[in-house]
C-alpha cells in the first residue's frame, strides 16, 4: 500500500512524500526547499529514491540541488532546461514507475507552460497536480492562458471521482471563501468552508481532496450550473464556458 505523507515547506507549501509500507525508499513531488524534507527523511531512517516535478517554479523546485548534493536521487520532470538536475524528462503520454506503482504524465499546461502532472490509478487513485488544481481553486495563469487551463482541469474532471487530489498548496481556505461568491447557492460550499476553518484552527492540512468533492465545490469545475453562470455574469462575459472560466479566473485574481 502506498501512503503519502505532507511536509510542509515555506509559508504554505506541500511537499508530498510517497512511501511503499514495506520499504524505506521514498519519492518526493515538488521540493520547494530542502530542510524539511531531509529532517523527515533522517527522524525517519527513510532513503530519498526519487523526486517529481511538476513545473519550473523556484518554490517547487528550490530544494533539488541541496537533496541531489545528499541522497543522488532519481529526479523525473519536464522537458525545461531552466530546471537543474532532470534526470529524465517526460511530457504528455508517457509513464514512469514510482514506488512500485505506474504513474500516466498528463500535460496541464496553464499556470506555467512547462506544468506537468501525475496521475496512478488504483485503490486508491492519486493525482499529484502542482499548482493547477487546488482545492476549491486552480493557479494563476503566469505563462499560460486560460484555454490551455481550462483544458487542463477538464482532463481532471473525468478522472475516476475517488481520485485524491494533492496540490501543492493550502489555499484551501481563501479558496472557499471566493467560491460562496462565484458559486453563492451551493451548500456543498458552506459546509467545506466551514469544515476547512475547523481544520486550519488546529493548523491541520485541508488536502488531500478528491475529484468527485472537487465536482462539488471548486467553481471552476462548475462553469456550466446556472449558480456559477450567473455570479460571473455579474463580473464579466459568461456565455460560453470558456468565458464564465476567464471571467471567474480574473475575478479572483483581484478578489
Amino acid at each position: 500500500m502506498m501512503s503519502v505523507t505532507p511536509i510542509p515547506a515555506l509559508s504554505d507549501n506541500y511537499i508530498w512524500l510517497l512511501r511503499q509500507d514495506t520499504s524505506q525508499s521514498v519519492c518526493v513531488v515538488d521540493p520547494g526547499e530542502a530542510a524539511p524534507v531531509i529532517e523527515f527523511l533522517e527522524r525517519e531512517s527513510l532513503t530519498l529514491k526519487s523526486i517529481l516535478i511538476t513545473h519550473h517554479h523556484h518554490d517547487h523546485t528550490g530544494g533539488l540541488a541541496e537533496l541531489i548534493k545528499r541522497y543522488s536521487p532519481h529526479v523525473i520532470g519536464p522537458a525545461n532546461p531552466n530546471i537543474e538536475g532532470i534526470d529524465e524528462t517526460v511530457g504528455d503520454g508517457d509513464e514512469v514507475r514510482i514506488m512500485g506503482r505506474l504513474f500516466d504524465v498528463i500535460a496541464t499546461p496553464g499556470h506555467t507552460l512547462d506544468h506537468i502532472s501525475y496521475f496512478t490509478a488504483g485503490i486508491p487513485a492519486l493525482l499529484f497536480c502542482g499548482d493547477t488544481l487546488f482545492c476549491a481553486g486552480c493557479g494563476r495563469l503566469f505563462e499560460g492562458t486560460p484555454e490551455q487551463m481550462f483544458a487542463a482541469l477538464n482532463k481532471f474532471a473525468e478522472l475516476p471521482e475517488d481520485t485524491l487530489v494533492f496540490a501543492a498548496h493550502e489555499y484551501t481556505q481563501a479558496n472557499l471563501t471566493f467560491a460562496r461568491a462565484a458559486d453563492p447557492e451551493n451548500e456543498d460550499v458552506k459546509h467545506a468552508l466551514q469544515e476547512c476553518e475547523k481544520a486550519r484552527a488546529l493548523d491541520r492540512p485541508t488536502l488531500p481532496s478528491t475529484i468527485g468533492r472537487e465536482l462539488k465545490i471548486n467553481p471552476y469545475l462548475r462553469v456550466g450550473t446556472d449558480s456559477v453562470r450567473q455570479a460571473a455574469g455579474t463580473q464579466g462575459v459568461n456565455d460560453t464556458d470558456l468565458a464564465t472560466f476567464t471571467t471567474l479566473r480574473e475575478w479572483k485574481n483581484r478578489f
